[in-house]
Parts: structure tokens; sequence; C-alpha cells
């Protein structure tokens, strides 16, 4: 500890001692303060015990693209002033409703984002009055994507955002929120102040054949994609074997990822991927390839854009164990593509998955498992529908594996247990008769008997499918550029762009002739990315020979 450090805490300490002597008010002020006082003083010690802010504090530069990126259905913006008496002493109960809904610790992240902007800053008037802030505090709610670009005043009654008009406590603000969206999903006693997670009865899906259910994971999908390049790194796997299988999964999901971002930010490392990972010869043998160092280049690359990760889980969160989250967003991830990719691409788009895989899942058993899975099939699939359905049937089987070990070690997750997919409630004609449970476990409740026995309408899973991963998942997501139009185009178009994953992409110029502007197909591309390498190659040599 510095000599300056130690002599900033003893100067406080006297400050703090002459007016502890003092009679009277000042006494009776002291007492009052002991506990900003105290937090100060661990603060300044290093031992400070104070919960951050959860809600989130905006300014005019980061409030349209903070709301615009959230991926929570609803806003609360408490519009306050840092020299108010009673936004000081009101801000513990909004940070009381704020730790619900906010942050990697939140009790049910996703659905509300709680933000704040202090109108006493000169940057934000503008944005206050862009409001009609008259007083303080001020409590607004509706859609991120009616902020955006948007203004709101008590006279205009059709602007999407509403005055919270009584909130002054933490149970009443819960208490009015709560109200909003239990008459839109959920029940009004849905969250409490207890900060106890997943209250069972709160948290399983109370309507599992509402589509906003798997609309949320679009951003677990990004998640987890961002979550599995940083396993890659973090692990070292970029080796000579796995040069090939790496820049083959890039290709898939740069042609047929379901989120923009990621498309986008797989495009600029794709076409930079010998440039950060050269092999040290020319030789596919060679046994080592150079590995980026924590402050190389690739820390400028952002795989899905530079707010993911962001730290938490909406559609993939689990309850109380390790199960879930990652693996739930990959396996959303590789859904998602299946039924994305075209017919004549789906051979070499299951050889994809199957060595993206086997090279990159740091789970030995699960690894060796779905490569098994892999190595059993006769021939790989010829047809979206061929592939889309392995996959799912492949899913199920993992699940019916893990169900059975999990019912053993008592390891699963009491909320979310496995069961034959979809659910009836989901996919009603997906069964070509009623399931004996709807879990979708038969074979009597010994510890070993678990077993999925549906008689399934194929026909009727790959149109499920089809529709599920494809055009639902994506319904909700708004891209970086619909943000920056300005609105995000309202919730109801908020993911235009995903519907067809190979639309043209926003992407700087060298990217975009890396993906000949993700216009061809998985197979073209992968062709086109070999031939721009090659290019590339001859360039260099040539300027080596030019050097001689």
């Amino acid at each position: 500890m510095s000599p300056l450090y130690v002599g900033l805490v003893a100067l406080v300490l006297l400050v703090f001692a002459r007016f502890d002597g003092a009679s009277g008010d000042a006494s009776s002020s002291w007492e009052r303060d002991a506990g900003p006082r105290r937090a100060l003083l661990r603060d300044l010690v290093g031992g400070g015990g104070e919960l951050p802010d959860a809600a989130l504090e905006l300014n005019t530069s980061t409030f349209d693209a903070v709301l615009g990126r959230s991926p929570a259905r609803f806003a609360v913006v408490e519009f306050f002033a840092s020299w108010c008496p009673a936004c000081r002493n009101y801000k513990p109960h909004y940070e009381k409703v704020a730790r619900i809904f906010n942050g990697a610790n939140a009790v049910h992240p996703g659905i509300v984002v709680m933000t704040r902007v202090d109108c006493a800053q000169k940057m934000n008037v503008k944005l206050c009055d862009r409001f009609s802030v008259s007083h303080y505090p001020t409590l607004l709610w509706g859609p991120p994507s009616k902020f955006i670009s948007g203004k709101w005043s008590p006279e205009k009654e059709d602007s999407g955002i509403q005055a919270i008009d009584n909130g002054r406590t933490a149970e009443i603000l819960l208490n009015w929120i709560n109200e909003r969206l239990g008459r839109q999903a959920l029940k009004p006693s849905s969250f409490g102040l207890q900060y106890e997670k997943f209250d069972n009865e709160n948290t399983l899906l109370h309507n599992p054949s509402d589509p906003e259910q798997i609309s949320r994971a679009i951003y677990d999908v990004e998640e987890a994609t961002v979550e599995a390049f940083n396993i890659i790194l973090h692990h070292k796997m970029i080796k000579p074997k796995t040069h090939a299988p790496l820049i083959k999964f890039f290709q898939l999901i740069v042609a047929h990822h379901p989120s923009k971002r990621c498309r986008r930010g797989s495009a600029e490392v794709l076409v930079n991927f010998d440039d950060l990972w050269p092999l040290n010869s020319s030789s596919a043998s060679s046994k080592d390839i150079d590995i980026p160092n924590e402050n190389s280049a690739i820390t400028n690359f952002h795989i899905c854009g530079k707010e993911v990760p962001r730290g938490y889980w909406i559609f993939c969160r689990r309850s109380n164990n390790e199960t879930r989250d990652f693996s739930c967003g990959l396996w959303i991830l590789l859904h998602s593509l299946s039924v994305r990719v075209r017919d004549e691409e789906s051979s070499l788009a299951f050889t994809t998955i199957c060595e993206f895989i086997h090279s990159f899942f740091a789970c030995e058993e699960c690894r060796r498992h779905f490569y098994k899975m892999c190595s059993s099939v006769a021939a790989p699939p010829n047809t979206t529908r061929e592939l889309a359905l392995w996959l799912w049937s492949s899913h199920n089987r993992v699940n019916e594996r893990l169900l059975k070990t999990e019912r053993e070690s008592q390891t699963g997750d009491p909320k979310f247990p496995k069961m034959a997919w979809p659910p009836s409630q989901l996919c009603p004609s997906c069964y070509r008769s009623s399931p004996a449970k709807e879990a979708g476990v038969s074979g009597g409740g010994g510890s070993g008997g678990a077993s999925f026995r549906v008689d399934w309408s194929e026909d009727d899973v790959f149109s499920f499918l089809a529709r599920y991963y494809g055009a639902t998942l994506a319904s909700s997501y708004k891209d970086d550029d619909q943000i920056n139009r300005g609105g995000g185009g309202g919730d109801d178009s908020a993911g235009g762009d995903e519907v067809a994953s190979t639309g043209a992409m926003a992407v700087p110029l060298g990217a975009a002739l890396g993906i000949a502007l993700a216009s061809c197909a998985f197979g073209a591309l992968a062709c086109f990315w070999r031939t721009q390498q090659k290019k590339r190659k001859y360039f260099r040599q040539l300027h080596s020979l030019k050097n001689i």
C-alpha cells in the first residue's frame, strides 16, 4: 500500500474524528450518515462490500445503442438528477428491482432492462427534454425499440411509452411491472424481492407453444458462438490438424449463422485467418502454429460484435447447477445451421459440424459420443431435411443417455429435465399417437429405465424444426444496422434480416470479398475462400522474390 494511499485514509479518519467530537445536530447527523461513511472507508481500504449498481446508467451517447442491443422485451428508464435528495433516497428501491432483471447475477435476466439517466449532466439535457422530464425521478416504461430515437410527452398516448406514476418503493414498482407482464406473458406473482433464483413455479415454461420462448434464444446463440471461440483460444486448440476443420466451420457460420452480427464478425476473422494463425512452415505437417497472445491482433476481432459476450443467458439459463448454458446455446446454433443450409450443402455441413465437435468440444466424453454418432451414419445427408432430422434424432439420443446418467448421479437440472423433444405442447402434429408421459420418458421408474419411445411424424418434425430454428428463432433479433437507423423497426420487424441468412451483409470491403457478399452457397464459399488464400500466398511469394 503506497504512502499516499495510507495518508489519504488517515486524513479521512482525522476529518471524521473531528466531526465525531461535535455535539447536538452534528452528532445526530454523524449517526444518520454512518452507513455512507463506512462504505467510503471500505472503498478506501480496498475491502468494499457494497454491491455495484445493477441499473445501467446511460447518457445521450449510449442511450440508443444500449437499448437497441438489449435482448429485453421491456425497459424501465429512470430520469433523475444527481443533486436531487429524493432521487438519492429512491435509488436503493430502484436498485432492488434492477438486481432482479439486470446483469450476470440477475434472477430473471432478459425480460426487463432497468436503466437510469442523470438529467443534471449537461450532455443529457436534450435527451431528458425529448422525454418531457419535468420532475425527478421520472420513470418511463415501454419496449426498448420505442425509446430509440423516440420521444414521449404526457399528452402523447400512442408513443408506446408509459409513465410509471407510482413506483415510490421497490415493492410497489415490482407490483406495477408484474401487472404489465402478467397481462402478456407471466402471472402477476411471477417476480418477488426475495432474490431466490428460479422459483419452480415461475421458471418453467408456462406456455411452451409461445414462439417468444425460442425467439429470445438468438442472444444465447451469439453468447455460445463467442464462448466456443474463446474456449478454442484459451485451450490453444488451433493446430495444424485442426486448421481445416475450424476454417470450414467459419465458412459455415459466415454463410448461415442466424445472427447477422456473428456472420459479419466471423467473415472478418475468416478473411484474416492465415495472418492470425500462420503455420510455421508451408507444410501442413508442421507441429506448431503461432498462437496469438492476449495482446495480439485477434483481440481486435469480435465474432459477434463488441457487446458480446454479455455475461448471462436467457433461454438457456440454468436453475441451480452446471447444466445448460453453453451446451444449450451450442445445440441451438447447430440446429439453426442444419435448417438453413441448402440441399446441395447438407453433406459438407454434416462433415463440418462433426469435425468441429470432434476437434474443439472440450468435454471428452461428449466429444467421443458425438463423433460415434457421426461415424455410425452409413452415408452423409443429401438434403436439408436429412441433415436437420439426423441432428434432431442425435440430440434426442444424447438427452436419453444423459437422462439415465443424471438420474443415477442426481446431477440433472430439476427445472429443465431431459425429455423427448419437441414436447407435444410445441408440436402436437409431430406425434402420431399421444405420448404416454408428457416428459417423453417411459420404461419404468428405475434409475436405468429411461427411454424415449415416440411414434414420430418426421415430415411434421422437419416442418417444425425449419420454422422453430429458422424464422421464429430470429423473430426478435435486432441487428446493428436497424439500431443505427433508429428504432429497429419496432417489435414486429426486428428480425427481418435474419430469416434469410445468406442475404447481403454490410461488412468491410475485405470481408465482403472474402464471403462474396454472403450470397453464395456454403460450398461455393469454401471454394472461393481457398482461391483467395492461394492468391494471397502467391502474392506473398512474389513479393519475397522481388526482395531477393
